[in-house]
């Protein structure tokens, strides 16, 4: 071949590549069953843990005290996760009424949590408990019939070849040098093992881009892996911005779609997929001893109902302790929300939002021909909402089953309330409509 033919080949062969990276994502048929079923879910438990709840100061210990590399590697031989209790875990979620778990597979900090082949830095060759964590959760989840997601870091304040540096881990004391294609090798070849040896994984949810978002991350290279290894599993990405080609999800950090209380969302426009929402139970996402700010079971049934009015999911987060237990307050609050899911959970699994977007007084959310009032803020014995699209046929609460009487006046439609029961959290009228 001569010199020209092969610059010629050369340049087909990059243009075609680019054209296959631009080519509109064609989810598979599998895909779009995975997105039904997701939506379908509502409620998750997001699980962050890692090396950093040793220091029990949250995941962004590192970043946040400027802990460099050599010290930060002293955390491994100290976490030992001896209770760790795969069975319990999963057990908690269900009792929770939460459908499926996403749990940190490699958080900032670069340390895997299962016996990653790319390099040592991981729990089975840097730790004295030197086992995988992932593997027996992936098989408790088949077991109990729990879907399992991998949450998986973008950056990596630990790995030599992330650089150019992003606007986090700056002091990690990682020589200024690395070739930025080869870490994402690197994060290729981690997604491939987490693909290959876990059984059906639900989904990827990816964290991180944020700390570069100019950079040339090969995200569709990336999603194209994934969809190609597992054809079902959903991709979410939480970079804060539209969705892009290849993703499966749209998720927002502590907030509703379409709010943006956080600062995070600026750029996030709500998208045509199915969306989530994760929050915490205090304020930190990872195991912080000193973080006592937790909020209510109240607070957490009201947000879970505004997200399914959103016509979103709801990812609850809990950080572990480093020995593998799972403290009081985020066991009685699921458990708890799990109650309430018991008698109420037909107002949210399964459904859509509902005909009346969300008000002060609460949300609605439908399925078929029931639509479901939330009433979270109750100042009168009457409400007013409202005229439903198709007339209402009859009402009632859904945990009792008390009539429950309805008119059309002026305005709207007349909701007579019935008494409220003392420590009622979020009463739901089902309305049957025509």
């Amino acid at each position: 071949m001569t010199r020209r033919s092969f610059v010629t080949s050369a340049a087909a062969t990059a243009a075609a590549a680019r054209m296959a990276q631009a080519a509109p994502y064609q989810p598979a048929p599998a895909n779009l069953k995975a997105r039904e079923w997701f939506q379908d879910a509502k409620f998750g438990l997001f699980i962050h843990w890692g090396v950093y709840s040793v220091l029990g100061r949250g995941e962004w210990v590192m970043n946040n005290e400027k802990i460099p590399i050599t010290e930060y590697e002293t955390l491994p031989p100290r976490f030992n996760p001896v209770k760790f209790d795969a069975a319990a875990w999963v057990g908690l979620a269900k009792a929770a009424g939460q459908k499926y778990i996403t749990i940190t597979s490699k958080h900032h900090d670069g340390f895997a949590m299962w016996g990653t082949k790319q390099n040592k830095w991981n729990i089975v060759d840097a730790t004295p408990y030197g086992k995988d964590v992932l593997k027996p959760l992936a098989e408790e989840c088949r077991r109990q019939g729990v879907h399992l997601f991998f949450y998986h870091s973008h950056l990596d304040w630990h790995h030599p070849d992330y650089y150019p540096r992003g606007r986090t881990g700056l002091y990690s004391g990682r020589p200024e040098s690395g070739d930025f294609n080869r870490y994402l090798d690197f994060m290729d070849a981690q997604l491939t093992e987490l693909l290959t040896g876990y059984g059906d994984v639900a989904g990827i949810w990816f964290d991180g881009h944020w700390d570069k978002k100019d950079a040339n991350w090969r995200l569709r290279q990336t999603y194209d892996l994934i969809h190609k290894l597992q054809p079902h599993a959903l991709v979410g990405n939480n970079h804060h911005l539209p969705p892009f080609e290849g993703e499966d999800f749209q998720m927002f950090e502590k907030d509703l779609p379409g709010q943006n209380t956080t600062g995070f969302s600026d750029e996030s426009k709500i998208g045509a997929l199915p969306l989530e929402t994760c929050d915490t139970i205090n304020v930190a996402w990872g195991y912080n001893s000193n973080d006592k700010r937790f909020k209510s079971t109240r607070n957490l049934i009201h947000y879970l109902a505004k997200a399914a009015g959103n016509n979103a999911n709801f990812l609850l987060n809990i950080g572990p302790k480093p020995d593998g237990t799972i403290q009081d307050e985020f066991v009685t609050r699921l458990k708890d929300i799990g109650s309430w899911l018991s008698k109420n959970g037909e107002s949210i699994y399964g459904t859509r939002g509902g005909p009346i977007t969300p008000r002060p007084w609460g949300v609605t959310t439908q399925k078929g021909r029931t639509v479901y009032v939330h009433v979270l803020d109750w100042p009168d014995p009457m409400l007013l909402i409202p005229r439903l699209p198709k007339p209402a046929k009859s009402a009632k609460t859904l945990d009792g089953g008390q009539p429950v009487k309805t008119q059309l006046v002026d305005g709207g439609m007349l909701v007579h309330l019935p008494q409220r029961p003392a420590g009622d959290w979020n009463t739901v009228i089902a309305v049957e409509t025509a």
